[in-house]
């Protein structure tokens, strides 16, 4: 009777959601199919992603060389300018990957022949399955006979049509040329807004900076919905290899504009600019090769179901960015030197921080297709493996930056003022990349079970919080006391989204029973 008290016991603590983060731990490392799928999804997403980052590093190094003041004046104009981008962009690419994702999943459902793969059932293709094998998405070429089983030898494939990859490139394009019209109108407030004043030596650079680079909004907005249909195919090696192209010929340019041509901050905006339209057309070229993006309706563009997700994805986007935003022009009222310190840490906070968001990026694509079909024991299992390979993933990038990036700040400048305030920034860039590594996935795990509603109002709280202790702090502590509040900011992100499942709430009740 102990021991059957005992199992039971057992069974009751398994079954409350907080365990479900601890599901499995031994096998974190383990390449089991569920791993070997979030890897080949993660790690070229985690590539691509972190791709424009270190190009924007690169840039700065490049700034870097110029001046202190055109170093603290490209910071500020990037600030403002991803500011604006991902008031656009974070909504578009989320729900375009869980949308895609799920329609892809629905539309493929039951078993998958592939190349060399064998049926199931050892007996000759009936006429039943001559006349299904086709719908399937192509024509298929002959088989191969053995015994009384067979391989598809070749399937070639027709486009698809994907009513989410059609409303994702339509609202792109608008709000890209939208995008672009507001910040070259409007780049001298904005700047003001941002403690650039008009009697600041930044001004100048900043303006040209911001109004150049702003003429590739609708290449940002359009490459980047194009990305997130990719990823709802769970396929990130295209937007991979497109990324790459473009941010090698942006780092080629920024010496040749910026120093052959003597253009300074503006040959830095012209090559980026550049690089985006040629990432954007990489993609559209390899995406007309597999979907057909003309609706056959107005219908099909299912604009209600992407602007109602996509405005509580907003409300969260500026919740999430106001509070960076704010911290940059915190740093840059205090002058050019705590502003191109808060820049290069910044950058390199938000840069590798991102490769976290590799494993939001597979964790959102596998658990959309999972919730779609309702599989919710692969969900908790993706769910656990995801968040674990975060945790280990931000522990290592916390050793790694705590240990490197101190030998590594005079790759940005060689001001000695400016150094100093960067060693200063280090052990906080450090510390918090725990935080950050599962806050994104969280994000990822989130958004994959459509759970927008609770991400958006969650993220207001924690943002409304954070700003409180930005002002205090900044105040009270000047450059330290921003870093001090961003810390918090990832504290409270990362304790939202463990909440929600945790708690066993919105569509994780299931890990209750299970």
């Amino acid at each position: 009777m102990a021991e059957k008290a005992t199992m039971y016991s057992l069974g009751d603590w398994r079954r409350i959601p907080i365990c479900s983060f601890f599901k499995d731990a031994r096998l974190v490392f383990k390449a089991d199919s569920l791993g070997r799928e979030i890897l080949s999804i993660a790690l070229p997403a985690a590539m691509a992603l972190t791709a424009d980052p270190i190009a924007s590093l690169i840039d700065t190094a490049f700034i870097g060389q110029i001046g202190p003041v055109e170093l603290a004046a490209v910071g500020v104009s990037i600030a403002l300018f991803n500011q604006v981008s991902r008031i656009a962009i974070f909504p578009l690419v989320s729900v375009t990957t869980s949308f895609v994702a799920e329609e892809d999943t629905l539309s493929g459902a039951g078993p998958q022949i592939e190349e060399g793969k064998c049926l199931e059932a050892s007996r000759p293709m009936d006429a039943e399955t001559k006349e299904l094998l086709p719908q399937k998405g192509g024509n298929v070429q002959r088989t191969d006979f053995v015994g009384e089983s067979f391989n598809i030898v070749k399937v070639e494939h027709k486009r698809r049509h994907i009513p989410s990859a059609s409303s994702a490139l339509f609202i792109g394009g608008v709000l890209g040329l939208i995008q672009a019209i507001f910040l070259i109108s409007a780049a001298k407030p904005l700047l003001n807004f941002m403690g650039v004043t008009s009697n600041s030596p930044m001004l100048h650079p900043a303006h040209q900076y911001l109004t150049l680079r702003s003429l590739g909004a609708p290449a940002v907005l359009l490459s980047l919905a194009m990305q997130g249909i990719f990823r709802g195919f769970k396929d990130t090696k295209t937007p991979l290899y497109a990324t790459v192209a473009g941010d090698v010929t942006n780092i080629a340019l920024d010496p040749i504009f910026m120093f052959v041509f003597r253009l300074g901050v503006s040959g830095a905006a012209i090559a980026h600019v550049i690089s985006q339209y040629l990432i954007s057309a990489i993609l559209m070229w390899r995406l007309l090769e597999q979907v057909d993006i003309i609706p056959p309706s107005i219908k099909h563009l299912q604009l209600d179901r992407f602007l109602k997700n996509g405005f509580l994805l907003l409300m969260r986007v500026i919740a999430v960015t106001f509070c960076v935003t704010l911290a940059a022009s915190l740093a840059a009222r205090q002058g050019s030197t705590s502003m191109a310190a808060f820049q290069v840490c910044l950058q390199v906070w938000l840069a590798v921080s991102l490769l976290a968001d590799g494993l939001a990026v597979a964790g959102q694509a596998i658990l959309a297709g999972a919730f779609a079909n309702k599989d919710f024991d692969r969900a908790s299992a993706t769910a656990a493996r995801v968040l674990q390979m975060g945790l280990v993933l931000g522990l290592g990038l916390a050793f790694i930056l705590g240990t490197g990036l101190h030998f590594g700040a005079k790759i940005f400048t060689k001001d000695a003022n400016v150094l100093h305030l960067i060693q200063i920034g280090i052990p906080f860039v450090a510390v918090t990349q725990p935080l950050n590594s599962l806050a994104f996935v969280f994000d990822g795990v989130n958004f994959g079970a459509s759970d927008f509603a609770y991400s958006a109002f969650s993220m207001v709280v924690v943002a409304i919080l954070s700003i409180i202790c930005l002002l205090i702090l900044s105040s009270a502590g000047g450059f330290i006391g921003i870093w001090v509040a961003l810390t918090i900011y990832m504290g409270l992100r990362a304790f939202a989204g463990f909440l929600r499942i945790g708690t066993g709430s919105g569509p994780w009740e299931f890990l209750r029973s299970s």
